[in-house]
């Protein structure tokens, strides 16, 4: 069991994202949910939307390093990575890192920079490592990238490629807020002013012990054929050409064990599976037709497979 002390902190960490971000509150858990399941989350939305303020809030509230990188057109994979620079009088290769050696990393619009840039970070998301100049250097613990991208018909963009994708845990769309929120935020101070006054109420420690009592939720035999069962039905499943792969199946099982943990629950439930199931495999999946949309074919997967 968690100390009291530390699941207050988790929770009053929720509420002051919430505060921030507001009418977001699902939203908000699932980026939790990310964050202490060791993934990353990418925000896909409409310009305007919220994506970098969720981001911001985020990291405003976790006691970690922030980094954030604007991703253009002209963005170089140095310039997130890091260089090697000439040292004339030392006669040596001095290593300059990059933004990327922090905590929590904000690839922002991360789908304007050109292929080459974005798979810059596949090894830093994947092994939580950077290797440059035949040296692997390691990444700070906990590592956490937050992406946001727009959506990849809009001009100027450049589609992540499936190998990359696969790296984000979860996908997210805000939408746009409820009447009420949006009520709120015109009548309220600005978020940028908000964010800059938000107390960080989680630090490194925190965030390592909230992943090892992620491992710690227990997750019952049948829990586990209904994960598999989905799996299984995604490569089946009409209209999908690619379907989940076993490592999309152990990433929708750790982000129900942090849901259930973000829920006060020791246990896993199968509505835990089906609040995720969306954020974890729409953007894995890929549809045999260019209509479908693959939110769509992940809860056609849902609705075919029974809860036994």
């Amino acid at each position: 069991m968690l100390p009291d002390a530390l699941l207050q902190a988790m929770k009053a960490a929720q509420q002051q994202v919430n505060s921030l971000v507001l009418g977001k509150s699902q939203e908000v858990r699932l980026a939790f949910v990310a964050l202490l399941s060791g993934g990353h989350l990418l925000i896909e939305d409409l310009p305007g939307l919220g994506k970098t303020t969720l981001a911001h809030a985020l990291a405003a509230t976790l006691g970690l390093g922030f980094q954030r990188v604007q991703f253009t057109s002209d963005l170089l994979p140095g310039d997130v990575l890091g260089v090697s620079v000439y040292d004339a009088q030392s006669r040596q290769f001095q290593f300059h890192p990059g933004p990327v050696f922090t905590h929590v990393l904000l690839a922002d619009e991360i789908n304007r920079a050109p292929p080459r840039t974005q798979s810059a970070l596949l090894e830093a998301m994947a092994e939580q490592q950077v290797t440059l100049d035949g040296m692997t250097r390691p990444l700070p613990d906990p590592f956490f990238v937050i992406a946001t991208q727009n959506p990849v018909d809009l001009s100027g963009t450049y589609p992540l490629p499936d190998s990359q994708l696969d790296r984000f845990l979860l996908r997210l769309t805000l939408g746009y807020p409820s009447q009420q929120a949006e009520r709120a935020l015109l009548a309220g101070t600005d978020r940028r002013e908000l964010i800059a006054q938000a107390q960080p109420l989680l630090s490194s420690a925190d965030v390592l012990a909230l992943r090892n009592a992620v491992n710690e939720v227990h997750a019952s035999d049948a829990l586990l054929d209904y994960v598999h069962a989905l799996v299984t039905r995604s490569r089946q499943q009409p209209g999908v050409r690619v379907g989940l792969s076993p490592r999309a199946g152990i990433a929708l099982l750790r982000a129900s064990r942090a849901y259930a943990l973000l829920l006060g629950r020791t246990h896993v439930l199968p509505e835990d599976v089906q609040a995720l199931f969306a954020a974890v495999a729409s953007h894995r999946l890929v549809p045999e037709a260019e209509a479908s949309t693959a939110q769509a074919l992940a809860k056609s997967i849902l609705h075919a497979v029974a809860v036994d």
